[in-house]
């Protein structure tokens, strides 16, 4: 159960919350509990969602974003995320189950994905203070400049997340999928 009033409805959320959660509603077909309960906030739910549009927007392909939030969401121990994220990466990206166990664990079966996935944990295990080699590596891969600025980004819209729904407790309304947590 969450700790904080999860509107049951676009209806009950603030009346500023309003016009966002039917937009999401219209991209996906439903509004996730994560978005909902965002919506405590219109302020934060407008900046999560401008994020994370701005990102789909990048260069980065759908699978490899959703191989980051996997690893992000199993390093920072969030059932919702890795819940929410397998469910997108089986149904929307198209990735195996080999995959997704790979991604869990910070890495991928594809060798410039494994690059992007590595690069992300290692941004979030030393909290943005990776070395050189590890840039070094990430742009051996193949990466950009701009892409490694785009990794961050997708680490830190991904921790943002997480922490809402660790934070709170937000109700898994996708199947379940317990993350384990970092040591």
């Amino acid at each position: 159960m969450s700790r904080i009033k999860t509107p049951a409805t676009i209806a009950e959320a603030p009346q500023a919350a309003r016009p966002l959660l039917e937009a999401v509603e219209g991209s996906l077909g439903s509004v996730p509990n994560l978005f909902r309960l965002v919506g405590n906030s219109p302020e934060t739910l407008e900046g999560m969602l401008g994020m994370n549009g701005a990102l789909a927007k990048g260069s980065l392909n759908p699978a490899t974003r959703e191989r980051i939030a996997l690893a992000i969401a199993n390093y920072n121990g969030c059932s919702y995320c890795n819940s929410a994220h397998t469910y997108l990466a089986k149904n929307i990206a198209k990735l195996d189950e080999a995959e997704i166990a790979a991604n869990r664990s910070g890495h991928s079966t594809d060798a410039k994905a494994d690059a992007a996935v590595q690069f992300a944990l290692k941004i979030a295990e030393q909290r943005g203070r990776v070395s050189e080699g590890d840039i070094a590596a990430a742009r051996l891969a193949g990466f950009s400049d701009g892409e490694l600025v785009e990794i961050v980004g997708h680490v830190a819209y991904n921790i943002l997340t997480n922490y809402l729904n660790e934070a709170f407790g937000t109700q898994i309304d996708f199947p379940l999928v317990e993350a384990a947590r970092a040591a």
